[in-house]
């Protein structure tokens, strides 16, 4: 029963994780064939704080299943212990990026200089165009 940290104060059971060895598409020759190197990872989401559950949820997509498992596939390298290392990896890294909090955004009006520059550069696009025309017969 390791504690797999993630942020402060924030750890995962390293008993929640199951991974599962498949049979990895991709380079290897006849090994591909005959050695199960891709990792299936799965972790059920349930046992993290409902914030931060819910912005993972939206950050994992497609990856997230209806009973609210993650699954991710890592079969990336020839071997089995570098894809369950970069399966973990994955995994913490979604987990630390739906941890941080967004900043709330505040509305804000723009400054008068940059209206009347706006307009001003507005006016000298517009008596260019005007320029362009067929001359008037006076």
């Amino acid at each position: 029963m390791t504690q797999i940290r993630i942020a402060p104060g924030l750890s995962i059971d390293d008993d929640d994780i199951e991974e599962r060895f498949v049979l990895a598409t991709g380079p290897g020759g006849q090994n591909v064939n005959k050695v199960a190197s891709a990792v299936q990872l799965r972790y059920a989401v349930h046992g993290l704080p409902e914030t931060i559950r819910a912005r993972l949820m939206l950050l994992a997509g497609r990856r997230l299943t209806k009973d609210g498992v993650l699954v991710l596939t890592a079969n990336q390298y020839r071997d089995q212990v570098r894809n369950r290392a970069d399966a973990r990896a994955r995994l913490i890294e979604l987990i630390r990026a739906a941890a941080v909090v967004p900043k709330k955004r505040r509305a804000t009006k723009p400054p008068r200089g940059a209206k009347e520059n706006r307009l001003q550069r507005k006016k000298k696009h517009a008596e260019l165009k005007r320029g362009r025309g067929k001359p008037r017969e006076e």
